[in-house]
């Protein structure tokens, strides 16, 4: 008994260790002082200050500390969608996904954000605003789950969720909607790079809908946001499965000979 739990416990190894580091911090963070709650977030954040400053240790330990919502309610999808991710890419597979969305992500939103600092785009105060949590890598781990989509629905999978992400960026026009866009591509990116088992049960069905439905969320997390992730990512999504579709049977059409149907069938050896 004890054993089979362990095992299984052993296949979700990175899921089990990463929720139990975030419970933990979290749960230190609710206790500890409030000046030193802040102090923790400006020290763990990936801001250009920080990264400035050669504080690189930020792009990995950014990732530990979450102060967006409460606990209860984002740990358990969270659990839900790298429970998932990594039961159908293995663990090795998850942990680079999961990198490279979260460091991706973040190296790319800091050059955007130093440019435009530097031409004046922006104000000096963006420098130093707060930038911690677990959301690019978890996008990128959805954005992994690519190579676990039939491919009948890929097409659609992909077209819907760049465009609820391209539509929240618009949308939400901060720098931390585009960085969840970009994780979020950078996880389908490396999705091309696997080949993934697919066995759906019930279970992992069930955990793909609370994965779905918290990735939806940490893309667009205000209403505009949700409507017009929506409506952009069912138009393209029905827009990719039927061009998709039409390509699928355009393809299978001009495999078979023209003749084929109209090509006498030999005749049986030994007919009269």
């Amino acid at each position: 008994m004890l054993s089979d739990i362990l095992a299984r416990l052993w296949r979700v190894r990175f899921t089990v260790g990463y929720v139990a580091a975030l419970f933990a911090m979290s749960t230190a963070m609710l206790i500890i002082d409030p000046r030193e709650h802040d102090k923790l977030i400006r020290h763990a954040s990936t801001n250009l200050h920080n990264l400035s400053h050669g504080r690189l240790g930020t792009l990995l330990g950014s990732a530990f500390v979450v102060e967006a919502g409460p606990l209860y309610f984002w740990l358990p999808f969270l659990t839900c969608l790298l429970v998932l991710a990594e039961l159908h890419l293995r663990t090795i597979r998850l942990i680079v996904a999961f990198l490279v969305g979260h460091v991706g992500a973040t190296l790319l939103v800091a050059a955007a954000l130093a440019v435009s600092v530097k031409m004046g785009w922006m104000p000096w105060s963006i420098t130093r605003v707060s930038d911690v949590g677990m959301s690019y890598g978890a996008l990128a781990a959805l954005g992994a789950l690519t190579a676990t989509i039939p491919r009948r629905w890929r097409a659609a999978w992909i077209a819907w969720w760049m465009s609820v992400g391209l539509a929240a960026a618009i949308v939400g026009g901060e720098f931390t909607n585009a960085g969840h866009a970009l994780a979020l591509m950078l996880g389908v990116l490396v999705s091309l790079r696997f080949r993934a088992t697919i066995r759906w049960t019930p279970v992992r069905c069930v955990l793909l809908v609370g994965s779905v439905g918290f990735g939806f969320l940490l893309l667009a997390h205000s209403m505009w946001g949700m409507a017009a992730g929506m409506f952009f990512g069912l138009l393209g999504a029905s827009a990719a499965y039927f061009t998709a579709r039409r390509f699928t049977r355009e393809v299978q059409h001009d495999a078979v000979p023209e003749d084929a149907e109209t090509r006498p069938l030999p005749a049986l050896s030994g007919s009269a």
